[in-house]
């Protein structure tokens, strides 16, 4: 289970400003004709919005330590 975490938190922290950034430009300049694009879209930021998540709770637990 902390594996899984630390793998999330990783992708979050290292391909969250690659996903977003392609992902909006690709988003602004074509048409989804295709659900499989619109759900590996979702996808990829539901995995960087759970690793911000688990990386807050993280910090917030080394804070108050």
């Amino acid at each position: 289970m902390n594996f899984l975490k630390y793998t999330i938190s990783w992708i979050s922290q290292n391909l969250a400003i690659p996903f977003w950034s392609i992902g909006h430009i690709h988003l602004m300049t074509t048409v989804y004709q295709d659900i499989h694009e619109v759900i590996m879209s979702m996808g990829m930021n539901i995995i960087v919005a759970i690793g911000f998540i688990i990386d807050y709770k993280k910090s917030k637990q080394w804070k108050q330590q």
